[in-house]
């Protein structure tokens, strides 16, 4: 399979590395050295794109692989509320993106454990509920799409929750995701319920960002020669 890196730091080059030990073929690497060569004709060289940029070029890269008529894998986050605009556009020219706020196997199973946990949690109001996640200093988004997925599930479940919030609050309808930005971490996410008696903590770390590479390479062997729109679910084949 031929794919097309946009964005090639870190994330980038350990997806360059997963892939190649693959047996893929990376046809062309983006970043903001090269940006002249990003044009529709070294696009459609690829069968797939994968997208790890900024959140300032990523909606600009993925109508260009739209345009291209190439499937886009999409792991760069910050961009969601622009998600149904460029849905519409997906469907309405019959391309196909896959997007995840994380590609990692673990990442994903545990963003179904804490699913069910907070369904059990519902009934017991004397638990207080607070998150923390933690990346490297480079992160530029805060909180991670990654908490916002998480948050975003526990506010569904939670009935006594509100919204979600990247600050303190007195608000007990908020619940309050704590961002820490520290060295170079790959990326930690911590759930706590907390009452009088006890504790309850489900918590992800990653040691590297292999796991997170390893996903979105299986997310562009998912989704090539495909019309639609993906998430990590179809991948793991987890049911909704």
């Amino acid at each position: 399979m031929n794919i097309a890196l946009l964005g090639y730091g870190k994330m980038g080059k350990e997806i360059e590395k997963i892939a190649l030990e693959r047996n893929h073929n990376i046809v062309l690497k983006i970043d903001e050295n090269n940006l002249n060569e990003h044009t529709k004709e070294n696009l459609s060289k690829a069968d797939v794109a994968i997208e790890f940029s900024t959140p300032d070029s990523v909606i600009e890269n993925i109508y260009r692989c739209f345009d291209a008529e190439i499937p886009v894998v999409i792991g760069t986050t910050g961009w969601y509320k622009n998600l149904e605009e460029i849905k519409s556009v997906c469907k309405n020219k019959n391309q196909a993106m896959l997007f995840a706020s994380n590609f990692s196997v673990g990442v994903n199973l545990f963003f179904e454990l804490n699913k069910q946990l907070s369904k059990l949690m519902n009934s017991y109001s004397n638990y207080e509920i607070t998150m923390e996640e933690i990346h490297h200093i480079h992160k530029k988004d805060a909180p991670s799409g990654t908490a916002i997925t998480l948050a975003n599930d526990i506010v569904q479940n939670i009935e006594r929750k509100n919204n979600w919030v990247n600050n303190p609050s007195e608000d007990t309808k908020d619940l309050v995701i704590k961002s820490v930005r520290e060295d170079s971490v790959p990326g930690t996410h911590s759930i706590k319920y907390s009452s009088v008696v006890d504790d309850i903590e489900i918590k992800h770390t990653a040691h590297n960002r292999t796991g997170f590479a390893l996903g979105a390479v299986l997310a562009a062997e998912f989704i090539k020669d495909k019309k639609g729109i993906f998430g990590m679910n179809d991948v793991l084949k987890i049911e909704k």
